[in-house]
């Protein structure tokens, strides 16, 4: 489907581009908007300066699309998203053939700030696990949603997508990005308030609506991500990234085994688990001088 605000010149194969990443790649839809919203600036902007054609578009128009960004107050890592999203276009445009060359290819990569991951500690994560009261359904719901992130470390976007056919005694599978799926391990207090959940909680909630899906709103439909960020927000006053750093966190801390961590978070890349390997280093120093005979 044609873009509407893109310019005419470039609608049919930035669409084009568009479509291959949801069907050849299977990129989310948050994801594909994301590169949808980048380029639709990029190109209204090289559009406002004149250019009329892919092969019009210049080293200089990427330089000043930039820096225009920058003098807005644009933050570093989003013009490095945003140069990301060009890159890759244009890239793909010479891989079939639509041009020689990219106008990005000289541009260079913007330098992020690392943003270590903020954990929780151990003793926050089970006061906020055990700060629960009651039995309602909802109480039940919340917990056992509080127990499952913090136990498989799993993506907010991923709990949601789970039907109760997904629990596999000690197990859930779990569908990560791009389709991949995963089997990743129940702790005992995660089984537990997940049994309580469908066996006792979600009967009492679940519509017509609901289907398979293992996480039910009051309305008995499917509770979605942004449902469950109101309930980890509610429940423990932070967000479900939080409870996944601090699962690959505590698990490094100790003594798992990086590619192990990466296997569980469902990660592609080995080197996206490793930014986790800084954030335990305190835990290491404190370990090392209370343990080694000459620290």
């Amino acid at each position: 489907m044609p873009i509407d605000d893109l310019p005419t010149w470039v609608q049919s194969p930035v669409d084009a581009y568009l479509s291959r990443l949801t069907i050849v790649r299977r990129l989310s839809s948050h994801t594909i908007a994301a590169y949808q919203t980048d380029l639709t600036q990029f190109f209204q902007f090289v559009d406002g300066l004149g250019v009329g054609g892919l092969e019009f578009v210049e080293r200089r128009h990427v330089r000043r699309f930039l820096g225009d960004l920058d003098a807005g107050g644009y933050a570093r890592r989003s013009l490095a998203r945003k140069a990301s999203a060009v890159r890759a276009f244009f890239a793909d445009a010479v891989s079939r053939g639509l041009l020689t060359s990219s106008p990005v290819e000289n541009v260079g990569r913007m330098k992020t700030p690392e943003r270590l991951p903020r954990a929780l500690s151990a003793r926050a994560v089970a006061a906020v696990l055990d700060a629960i009261p009651g039995d309602s359904p909802l109480d039940l719901r919340d917990r056992a949603i509080l127990e499952t992130l913090y136990s498989t470390g799993m993506r907010v976007s991923e709990l949601a997508q789970m039907g109760v056919s997904d629990i596999d005694g000690d197990l859930v599978r779990v569908t990560g990005k791009g389709g991949r799926l995963r089997m990743v391990p129940l702790g005992r207090p995660a089984r537990s308030s997940l049994a309580d959940w469908v066996e006792r909680g979600r009967p009492q909630l679940v519509g017509d609506a609901g289907g398979d899906a293992l996480w039910v709103g009051s309305r008995g439909g499917r509770l979605g991500t942004r449902g469950i960020r109101r309930v980890v927000r509610d429940r423990a006053a932070t967000f479900p990234h939080a409870l996944r750093h601090s699962f690959a966190t505590h698990l490094l801390e100790g003594g798992a085994d990086l590619r192990a961590v990466q296997e569980l978070l469902g990660h592609r890349d080995l080197a996206t688990t490793q930014i986790y390997t800084a954030v335990t280093r305190h835990h290491l120093r404190t370990t090392y001088d209370h343990t080694h005979p000459r620290a």
